[in-house]
C-alpha cells in the first residue's frame, strides 16, 4: 500500500529543515558579527538540531544508501542543477536586471558542475581514492583538491578566503 501524504509529507519536512539548518547558521554567523555570542550558540544549536530533523527524515524516505549510490546521486543532482536548473535561473535575473541573483546562480552553476566531476572521480576509483586536501572557497563555493589556489578563478578572491574541509 503506498502512502502518498506521508512521502509527501517526508519529503517536505526534509526541505524544511535542511533550509532552517542553513539558515540558522547564517543568522548564527551574523549573530557573531554583531557581538552575541549567546544567541549564536542557540541559533548553532537549532541548526544542529533541524540536521537531526534531516538526516531522520532522509533516513525513513529511504534517501542514504551504499557510498557508491550517493556518490551516483550526487553525479546526478549537481548535473541537474548546472544543466538545467542554474542556466534559466541566470537567464531570468539577467532579464530582470537582478545582479546580485545572477551573481549568486552564476557561483553555484558554475561549481555545481565542478562537483559532479568531483564525484564522478571519486566515483570511479571508490575504494582507491588518493587521500587529498580540499577547500572551499568561502565566497563563491569553489571546490578545489590539494591546495587553494593563489587566486580564486571562478570569483577571483585570494587564498585566504578558502577554507580547508576535514
Amino acid at each position: 500500500m503506498a502512502h502518498h501524504k506521508t512521502d509527501k509529507n517526508l519529503a517536505e519536512a526534509f526541505a524544511g529543515e535542511s533550509q532552517a539548518n542553513r539558515k540558522y547558521l547564517a543568522f548564527a554567523q551574523k549573530a557573531d558579527e554583531e557581538g552575541y555570542p549567546i544567541a549564536a550558540r542557540l541559533f548553532r544549536a537549532a541548526a544542529d538540531a533541524e540536521t537531526v530533523h534531516a538526516h531522520n527524515h532522509l533516513r525513513v524516505m529511504g534517501g542514504i544508501k551504499s557510498t557508491k549510490e550517493n556518490l551516483e546521486a550526487a553525479v546526478n543532482g549537481e548535473t541537474f542543477e548546472f544543466k538545467n536548473m542554474y542556466p534559466g535561473m541566470i537567464e531570468e535575473a539577467k532579464e530582470e536586471n537582478q545582479s546580485e541573483a545572477r551573481i549568486s546562480f552564476n557561483y553555484a552553476n558554475k561549481v555545481e558542475a565542478i562537483h559532479a566531476d568531483l564525484y564522478q572521480k571519486y566515483l570511479d576509483s571508490l575504494g582507491n581514492n588518493a587521500d587529498t586536501a580540499i577547500f572551499v572557497c568561502q565566497v563563491c563555493g569553489n571546490t578545489v583538491e590539494g591546495s587553494a589556489p593563489d587566486k580564486c578563478p571562478i570569483c577571483g578572491n585570494p587564498k585566504e578566503v578558502f577554507k580547508e574541509i576535514k
